[in-house]
């Protein structure tokens, strides 16, 4: 999984150094799809106790919650889920006559594909 990041991160280093817009927002929307599948239940979450501060949680780090790891093949799928929106987005605006959305999401796509 940190491969898998590491690599969009280098992409999205390299997108923005060649001022790639485009790259640049499919790069940050999957790295963002991913950091929000690490994300833990909220009811894994301590529970909240009465203190000085409403809703706080008792005891220094108590309140913490470890990210969940993510599987290589979740990874992937998560990366294939964002590749087959993009693709039916730009088949619905290619039926819908928005040929100038349609590349802008092609370009995306490709850099999805390139992966």
């Amino acid at each position: 999984m940190d491969e898998w990041k590491a690599t969009l991160r280098a992409a999205l280093k390299e997108a923005m150094r060649a001022r790639n817009p485009p790259a640049a927002a499919v790069l940050r929307e999957t790295l963002a799809a991913i950091d929000n599948a690490e994300a833990p239940a909220l009811s894994t979450a301590p529970s909240a106790t009465d203190g000085t501060f409403a809703g706080s949680v008792g005891g220094l780090g108590s309140g913490e919650v470890p990210r969940l790891v993510l599987s290589p093949e979740s990874v992937q799928a998560l990366v294939q889920r964002e590749i087959q929106e993009r693709q039916e987005a730009v088949d619905l605006y290619v039926k819908l006559g928005k040929h100038d959305e349609a590349r802008g999401l092609k370009a995306q796509l490709d850099v999805l594909l390139a992966l």
